[in-house]
């Protein structure tokens, strides 16, 4: 277990000395709100009114079907209010800015879907708000931009380094040493200084609390294998951290990207190109160079590239208790083809990633067998990125048709 932060060998918090009083503040905050019965209850009264919890799990009959293996069921965070899992965390912050008494949140987000989730908590609880976001994923991502800006968030776009989600944290916590006394860092995933991994993964927990209950009354059982897309790890943690006492197998599946041999990835824990790092505020497994300097990435999915990983999950693939796998853009697109052509559902490029590497293995498996899948979020509002992905004549037919409509 963690002892003041660190997982193992991996997470503490690594600060200037300007924000040790901040996070001293948000340690004690979060705590004594863990110790409050009353904070919970008033935190699921919120999901299940105002968002869509428990979201239900779906059983996948024409996915088994094809297969002819394992029964697939998905668990659907697609439902889940801004379309993914990020709700469960910034609502749960956001009742914590609350309790300090703080007025104005700030962000950074790849795919938009944490950037929009903390966009709707500060419309639904009245903060100012201000979303960071790389200038590759503001292209790749407009219409969440769009959104965004329409809830009422300043959203600034990170221009330096690689322009993607690690660049987009650089400047969260650049805003947040000059704005400690009213404005709160609404970290989107585990990762990061103490008390974030734990905090993040404490209000995510809910996915798993709810699909352990859902799959043993739905399938009769316990389920063989758990698959989750990993980013910093987020949905991966809150889906498995119900399974983790149980002979279950936890999946998670990381950004392959090109293929891990080109070096054209985002994968930590399941491919040899990490090393251990102390960047953005703790210690895990980065993607850098024999100089500490952190490499670029790559993904199809906005919200995979992120250069380093949960130090919990880190913990766990040392000790073996989660395996970790990559799939490709070209397997994840083929596999959220399949998904949308069998099932009717439209997961988000990143859940695809879970999808993509169930759907290699639940083929060898017996329909005695259960798989549970976690849909992080839906992909209709990723639209761009997706047909793009999918490179459909039709729809590059009318972005060229719109873009010319502009310029005349």
């Amino acid at each position: 277990m963690k002892d003041r932060g660190y997982y193992k060998n991996f997470g503490g918090a690594f600060l200037p000395e300007i924000l040790v009083a901040t996070f001293d503040e948000l340690v004690e905050t979060f705590q004594t709100a863990k110790n409050d019965p009353g904070f919970w209850e008033e935190y699921l009264d919120i999901m299940s009114t105002y968002s869509c919890r428990p979201t239900p799990i779906t059983f996948a009959q024409n996915l088994t079907r094809h297969f002819g293996g394992a029964r697939i069921y998905i668990k659907r965070e697609d439902l889940n209010h801004t379309g993914a899992h990020k709700a469960n965390n910034v609502i749960g912050q956001g009742l914590l800015v609350k309790r300090m008494g703080k007025t104005r949140v700030i962000a950074e987000t790849g795919a938009g879907q944490h950037g929009v989730a903390t966009a709707t908590m500060a419309a639904r609880f009245g903060f100012k708000c201000t979303i960071y976001m790389g200038e590759v994923d503001v292209q790749r991502q407009r219409p969440n931009v769009f959104w965004m800006e329409r809830l009422g968030a300043e959203v600034i776009t990170v221009k330096e380094g690689t322009r993607i989600l690690k660049d987009a944290i650089n400047e969260s916590f650049r805003d947040w040493v000059t704005h400690m006394d009213t404005t709160h860092y609404v970290l989107g995933t585990a990762c990061g200084p103490h008390p974030f991994p734990e905090m993040v993964s404490y209000f995510q927990s809910i996915i798993g609390q709810e699909a352990r209950k859902q799959i043993l009354e739905q399938a009769g059982g316990l389920p063989g294998r758990v698959y989750a897309c990993v980013g910093g790890g987020s949905n991966a943690l809150g889906i498995f951290k119900a399974f983790l006492d149980d002979p279950v197998d936890l999946v998670g599946v990381e950004a392959g990207g090109e293929g891990l041999e080109t070096g054209r990835h985002a994968s930590r824990l399941s491919s040899k190109d990490s090393s251990i790092g102390v960047a953005q505020g703790y210690k895990t497994y980065f993607l850098q160079d024999n100089d500490g300097q952190m490499r670029e990435t790559h993904s199809v999915a906005a919200g995979l590239d992120y250069v380093g990983v949960s130090p919990i999950l880190a913990q766990y693939a040392e000790t073996g208790r989660i395996r970790f796998e990559a799939a490709t853009d070209r397997e994840v697109v083929d596999a959220l083809s399949l998904t949308i052509q069998k099932e009717g559902l439209i997961p988000a490029l990143e859940s695809a990633h879970a999808f993509a590497q169930a759907f290699k293995e639940a083929p060898a498996m017996t329909p005695e067998d259960i798989v549970l899948i976690n849909q992080s979020g839906r992909g209709d509002k990723d639209i761009f990125t997706i047909a793009d992905a999918f490179a459909d004549p039709k729809w590059q037919a009318f972005i060229k048709e719109k873009a010319e409509g502009y310029h005349a």
